[in-house]
């Protein structure tokens, strides 16, 4: 044999060492806790055959508490590039079976690598965290890489889309690199975030809580809104991730992905026409009007477990990508509060950050009243809603269903925050406040003084809803721009999107405002 091909040999002696990450019986105890091993993700993340692994012969340089004995196969996390969907992606996956997935100086360095390259490159970029959080026997060597991992998120915010999967345990300063980033997956009963643990809070505060109730994936799906989406299995997780990047763009210089649907942008639908109750107290689900006019009636919903009293997706019209916000009126009548205003806020300028276009539903009676959303600071919370409309400048597009009353009006998407095209529905209502509780102000000592007060107020109620509980009040001042045959809805604001969608629109140069965050 010769030099060459001996040299060839131990080559792939090495790698075949590292492909076994941390030994059988720790692969074999991963799996029995129904997770995935870190190149088993990356294979099903990426198409196959397309993954090309960088710095696989990295290893950690710590001589401290006889670590310099210690091999770290990869030194804990797989790194490198491939195709998703036929699209460039750079992607890591910490390696649990490998000292946990520990994080110290050389595998902060693998990340930040990959993470200048997908800058570089303008490529999305995924990470997949499993890891028992910072090598202590590294110290502040630990501590530097998380910074520099941090700095990285920030640099690359708005520029390429960053995506986390939460695959095993995250805690302590693991928690904010995720947090930074536009998205983050969880997987139900074998992720968990926090930053200090059950023992901790037990230790200094008495309480007694589980993994999963302190920071499992449903907890940060329903409570906190830390997680946008909850796999049932790590395979689940990831084809998630896989659907998610079929909407975006690479970076933010491109248009996101046309994609052939098969869906007329001619199609109407007559159920429209009565979908809207004849009470105007009755609820219906804004899902089935999202359904009835995107392509094929599919979407992809962020934070569907989280303030449901609003509905944040990614859709379809045309073959073109949208990112919707929607009031729900099953849920708090489809008030506004702090957490819908937050949740609908991320997802706006995330859809601006990317040239993706905005559809805005509109069905809102108002903000949620209240001492604990007062205390809460909703009028801080709710100023980040009129903010981020304002500050977008992809196309936005309105359609008012029902109810758009005060504030709310004003804060979802309206003219006055710079909508290009508002469509409103016959049964739109768009005032002040509700009739009954203008009647109430306006005519109070009429009512009062009336022999039959409550007939006079029905009259009085009556006559407010005449003048404005309709869009044609706002449409004669310019302020709806159509309005439209509900079952006319999709061909509508197909044919908005498409003449908007070359769109230009800048603001005053500035370093950066200053949202009230």
């Amino acid at each position: 044999m010769g030099i060459v091909e001996d040299k060839i040999r131990h080559l792939k002696e090495m790698e075949e060492k590292i492909l076994k990450m941390g030994g059988d019986k720790l692969v074999a105890n991963q799996h029995e806790k129904g997770k995935l091993t870190a190149r088993e993700r990356l294979n099903l993340l990426f198409d196959p055959e397309t993954f090309r692994e960088i710095d696989m012969f990295v290893s950690h340089r710590c001589v401290n508490f006889g670590m310099e004995k210690v091999e770290i196969p990869s030194d804990g996390v797989i790194t490198g590039h491939g195709l998703v969907n036929g699209r460039h992606v750079f992607a890591f996956s910490q390696d649990f079976t490998s000292r946990a997935g520990s994080l110290g100086e050389m595998h902060a360095k693998k990340i930040c690598k990959v993470m200048d390259l997908a800058l570089k490159a303008g490529v999305p970029f995924v990470g997949i965290n499993d890891s028992g959080g910072a090598r202590i026997q590294e110290g502040v060597d630990a501590l530097s890489g998380y910074g520099e991992i941090f700095f990285r998120n920030s640099a690359g915010s708005g520029v390429i889309p960053q995506i986390s999967a939460i695959m095993g345990p995250t805690a302590g300063g693991a928690v904010y690199s995720p947090a930074m980033t536009d998205f983050v997956f969880m997987v139900k009963n074998s992720s968990y975030m926090f930053i200090t643990g059950p023992e901790v809070i037990k230790s200094v505060t008495g309480e007694e809580i589980t993994f999963e109730d302190l920071g499992g994936a449903m907890a940060h799906n329903e409570k906190s809104g830390v997680a946008h989406f909850a796999g049932e299995n790590d395979e689940d997780a990831i084809n998630k991730i896989k659907k998610l990047l079929s909407y975006l763009p690479s970076n933010n210089m491109e248009d996101p992905p046309v994609e052939d649907t098969g869906d007329s942008p001619a199609r109407t639908d007559p159920a429209l026409d009565s979908i809207i109750p004849d009470n105007p107290n009755q609820s219906y689900d804004m899902k089935d009007v999202i359904r009835s006019i995107v392509d094929n009636g599919d979407f992809f919903e962020p934070h569907e477990h989280y303030a449901k009293n609003i509905i944040v997706c990614f859709a379809r019209l045309n073959r073109r990508a949208v990112g919707i916000i929607a009031n729900q009126p099953k849920v708090l009548a489809g008030c506004l509060d702090i957490d819908a205003s937050d949740k609908a806020t991320r997802f706006i300028r995330f859809c601006d950050s990317f040239n993706i276009p905005i559809l805005t539903i509109a069905d809102v009676p108002g903000y949620l009243p209240g001492s604990q959303q007062e205390w809460g600071g909703i009028i801080r919370h709710g100023a980040k809603l009129l903010w981020c409309y304002s500050e977008a400048t992809v196309p936005k597009i309105l359609l008012i269903t029902r109810k758009d009353y005060g504030g709310a009006y004003i804060a979802m998407s309206s003219k006055h925050l710079g909508a290009d095209m508002a469509f409103a529905w016959p049964s739109a209502q768009i005032a002040v406040m509700g009739a009954g509780g203008a009647a109430n102000i306006i005519h109070r000592r009429v009512i009062k003084a009336a022999e039959d007060p409550v007939a006079m107020r029905k009259e009085k109620i009556k006559e407010y809803e005449d003048l404005f509980s309709n869009p044609y009040c706002a449409a004669t001042r310019g302020y709806i721009d159509a309005v439209i045959v509900p079952a006319e809805t999709r061909p509508r604001l197909i044919d908005a999107l498409e003449v908007m969608c070359s769109k230009r629109e800048t603001r005053p140069p500035k370093k950066h405002g200053n949202i009230p965050v």
